[in-house]
């Protein structure tokens, strides 16, 4: 089966199973984890940042961001179907009490304008406007990547405002490839960043959560109160410490493999590129094939290949270090059988 439903597909390459039988262990919920350690201490240098937080998954990081940077009752404003809004089962609410005001972005970003008229005045009746979060790249309108000068203007109306700058990085490093640059400026102009393992980076699970040391200091005691404390965690952190040692320069093969399947797609009658990919990941409509996303995941899966449902005729598929140039012509095969009538 050639898995396209998710970058979290991946499995551990024989050199990472290696790092993780190896690696040096202690108590990390006393921070005693010397793979930890470096890990955390790796992420610090690669994106420029104080202090960094060894978490079981990217969620868990984006709601510890939340809640040490808001109080109950707060609003976070973000874009429309952004992963906070979209899939982390409500979390802000259950977790830190605070609302969602989601913008509408139909590429997934927004802009400075946007914010401004978005933050309440100050007054008893509306909640207080507290924190921006932006996902970069934006999952659900296809991968896509925010430009520094979209950043820096909306990061920079937060600032004027005292709002809290969130950076959502699940698929940050694709951002950074996209763009030519490196992790550090990205994550530059926010005040927390999350940093995702077990995605194109292919740990098998993990994130990073990094930012000032008060406020990570303050994230640990949520670690702990979230159920995220773990002792000898090294064994996870180090695929977490391989990949960014070793994964960052594989990103652009999954780019490229990503751009070969929009070009199959492309040349399937009644498929539509929605949008174009501009990283890992090719979302396309199905709606003038006269086929339900429902029969065209199992039709594609019947061929050996595996895609996800975005929609009634939204799919998706998103390239990673486990899918090679090879297995994309053997995909193109088994996506035109799917949609031959």
């Amino acid at each position: 089966m050639i898995d396209l439903s998710s970058d979290t597909a991946t499995r551990p390459s024989d050199a990472m199973r290696d790092a993780i039988h190896k690696a040096p262990v202690g108590d990390d919920q006393r921070g005693e984890d010397p793979t930890v350690n470096a890990l955390q201490d790796l992420g610090c240098e690669l994106l420029g940042k104080d202090a960094a937080l060894f978490l079981p998954s990217s969620t868990q990081a984006n709601q510890i961001a939340i809640r040490i940077q808001t109080r109950p009752g707060d609003e976070v404003i973000c874009s429309e179907n952004c992963h906070i809004q979209k899939y982390e089962s409500g979390g802000p609410a259950v977790l830190s009490g605070v609302l969602l005001r989601p913008l509408h972005a139909p590429r997934g970003i927004f802009t400075a304008a946007q914010l401004t008229s978005a933050i309440n005045p100050e007054m008893p009746h509306a909640p207080p406007s507290r924190m921006v979060c932006i996902e970069n790249t934006h999952n659900y309108a296809g991968g896509i990547v925010w430009d520094e000068a979209a950043v820096r203007a909306v990061t920079d109306t937060a600032e004027q405002h005292g709002l809290a700058t969130h950076l959502d990085g699940a698929r940050l490093v694709n951002a950074a490839v996209a763009r030519g640059c490196d992790l550090a400026e990205i994550a530059a102009p926010f005040q927390t960043v999350t940093l995702c393992l077990s995605k194109g980076l292919g740990a098998p699970a993990g994130a990073l959560l990094l930012g000032p040391q008060e406020l990570i200091n303050e994230a640990r005691r949520w670690k702990h109160v979230f159920g995220g404390a773990m002792r000898q965690a090294g064994i996870l952190a180090a695929g977490g410490l391989h990949a960014l040692q070793h994964h960052l320069p594989d990103i652009e093969v999954d780019h490229a493999n990503a751009q070969a399947l929009a070009e199959i797609l492309q040349s399937i009658p009644g498929i539509r590129l929605d949008p174009w990919p501009e990283t890992n990941i090719v979302f396309f409509d199905i709606t003038d094939t006269g086929i339900s996303g429902t029969d065209a995941m199992a039709r594609l899966q019947q061929n050996g290949v595996r895609a996800s449902g975005m929609g009634a005729t939204r799919l998706r598929f998103v390239t990673h270090r486990d899918i090679s140039t090879a297995d994309i012509h053997k995909a193109g095969v088994a996506i035109r059988a799917a949609f031959t009538p």
